[in-house]
């Protein structure tokens, strides 16, 4: 039904407002009482073997929705309650923003992928942390911060801490995201000389402000260089990170169908063409870390047999959002329904076991 509407409504109408009535629905879900409790217990995984044991916490399944889509953390719970095992928010910023002119999402349908130059439009992270404030038990939340957009690069450790500052109580885990193409200078906080010190300022800001450890981790682009993707293993080891999310979106657009008017917009890509890459940063991770660090992967997940071969890849987690834009709103569910067959149809009695 959904490939239907998809097909013959939503593929015709621009990204963007799909999106914001999307979370219009979601919020309205939110709340109904006792709503989001009935959606989770038909739809949240329940198979005991896909439990994922990370970060201190125990996660019911090991696919999350990425950051990018609760930017504002206004419909985590409901999107929780539709079978994601986790939802990561933001990605938020010290100081609120409009983000990049529009429009500025686009489909690629025919490659099964997504094109955005968003910009971090967010209503900045005091705002989240006052809603996040009002927390409901249920979801697992992590909480993505970046730089805003206005701050100049010598400045942008001050505008993270901020953030960490407010948001780091509120957080299961917490990540810095230095890797979206969509900021002017961003990616260049990934290299090792100026990732070391940002890091090491947001991990004493959330020290500062609780008593409880919040797991930090890196989320890191696919564009790269093997021997980048190295050091900054070998920076979040030395620091003593939770660890690595890998990856964000990336400015390749190497084999894509859909039409040149689509694949000329500038922006971070999402979706399936990024898969073969996500895999090779996930894989090139393991053999650095040796297990040593939580590894979240993203990019090009769209099916049970993807899930399944991040986790023999290596992965704790798995996350996604673009496969759920072709997937529709059960989507998270039913890779959780599909990924307990697969684990019976195998020799491994827990996803865990599966991992290598």
């Amino acid at each position: 039904m959904y490939r239907l509407l998809y097909a013959l409504v939503i593929r015709h109408v621009p990204a963007e407002p799909v999106h914001h009535w999307t979370l219009l629905g979601l919020r309205a879900i939110q709340a109904v009482p006792g709503a989001t409790a009935l959606l989770r217990r038909l739809l949240a995984p329940r198979d005991p073997a896909l439990r994922v044991r990370a970060l201190g916490l125990e996660f019911p399944g090991p696919l999350g929705l990425a950051a990018g889509f609760d930017k504002d953390a206004v419909a985590y719970d409901a999107l929780g309650a539709f079978g994601f095992g986790h939802v990561e928010i933001g990605t938020l910023t010290g100081q609120a923003q409009p983000g990049n002119p529009r429009p500025r999402l686009f489909r690629l349908t025919a490659d099964r992928a997504v094109v955005n130059r968003m910009g971090f439009n967010n209503r900045g992270s005091i705002d989240a942390a006052r809603r996040l404030l009002r927390r409901r038990p249920g979801t697992i939340v992590g909480v993505n911060i970046g730089k805003t957009k206005i701050v100049p690069e010598d400045r942008a450790a001050a505008d993270y801490v901020a953030s960490a500052g407010r948001l780091a109580p509120h957080a299961d885990y917490l990540v810095v995201n230095v890797s979206s193409p969509n900021t002017p200078g961003l990616r260049n906080l990934q290299a090792v000389e100026h990732l070391r010190p940002l890091l090491s300022a947001v991990r004493a800001a959330a020290d500062q402000v609780t008593d409880r450890h919040v797991p930090l981790l890196v989320k890191i682009a696919p564009d790269l260089a093997d021997e980048d993707v190295d050091a900054v293993a070998d920076l979040a080891l030395d620091l003593g990170l939770d660890g690595v999310i890998a990856t964000n979106t990336t400015v390749s657009r190497t084999g894509l169908r859909s039409p040149a008017t689509l694949t000329d917009e500038t922006g971070g890509l999402s979706g399936a063409p990024l898969k073969a890459r996500s895999l090779d940063v996930l894989r090139r991770l393991r053999a650095r870390t040796g297990g040593r660090l939580t590894l979240i992967s993203v990019g090009g997940v769209e099916t049970a047999d993807d899930v399944w071969e991040r986790v023999r890849a290596g992965a704790t987690l798995v996350q996604g959002y673009t496969g759920m834009i072709y997937g529709g709103p059960f989507w998270a569910h039913r890779i959780h329904k599909d990924l307990s067959r697969r684990l019976r149809a195998s020799t491994f009695k827990t996803l865990t076991d599966a991992r290598r």
